[in-house]
């Protein structure tokens, strides 16, 4: 195992005593359909708002998400670990028992990938989400958490007893700038809703430009 791989690895590892503790609902998409009418006005309907609405509205993709991540969501906003003018009050009104419903509901629909807007990040993007950087800054591949074309732990409801395992997100098909945001969030220390400050040191080593390729790469990819 290369270098980079196993750090990827020891990331995931890392983490592992923290994730399990994570919830692990057994929500109902058709009740779920109903109960996030309200999402959908920004993140759309079926959870694929389209780049317009993004633009204006800063809200992600919620397709096709873990559905246990978008619960950890809630609670993160619920609790103040995360801080967003719109979601923030907006989660304290969601009831503990329609969590799982919705995380259930946008679980089940199907991402619709971005096309690419800087074709001269692609290589680059793609190069760190498979591959990580080297020496002397060291990244570990986005890939080893976040899974082939960025589906992220989509097995976590069966797995998450036998650790090695991260609640890591979906991100592929999620917007470009979305992503760049996060990054940029965790790199700063603005967002610490990682354990073990696994992103916080990711992105830590990652440059402006390492962030847009991969962003952008991860923008283009269907799941």
């Amino acid at each position: 195992m290369g270098t980079k791989h196993l750090l990827a690895a020891l990331a995931c590892a890392t983490v592992a005593a923290a994730s399990v503790a994570a919830a692990k609902p057994a929500g109902n998409a058709a009740a779920g359909e109903g109960k996030s009418a309200a999402c959908g006005g920004c993140h759309g309907p079926d959870g694929n708002n389209a780049p317009e609405m993004y633009a204006a509205l800063k809200a992600p993709k919620l397709a096709g998400q873990v559905p246990e991540y978008i619960v950890k969501s809630l609670h993160d906003f619920k609790a103040a670990r995360r801080s967003n003018e719109v979601m923030s009050p907006q989660a304290q009104a969601v009831a503990e028992n329609d969590m799982a419903d919705i995380a259930a509901w946008f679980g089940s629909q199907k991402v619709q990938p971005n096309p690419a807007q800087n074709k001269d990040l692609l290589a680059l993007g793609e190069k760190i989400f498979m591959k990580g950087i080297g020496r002397p800054d060291i990244v570990a591949a986005c890939i080893g958490c976040h899974a082939p074309n960025g589906v992220g732990n989509k097995n976590w409801s069966k797995v998450m007893s036998n650790p090695p395992a991260v609640l890591a997100p979906a991100i592929g098909g999620q917007h470009a700038g979305y992503i760049s945001d996060q990054l940029k969030a965790y790199k700063t220390g603005k967002r610490a809703t990682d354990p073990a400050r696994v992103m916080r040191d990711i992105t830590g080593r990652m440059s402006e430009k390492d962030i847009a390729a991969v962003a952008e790469y991860v923008a283009t990819l269907g799941r």
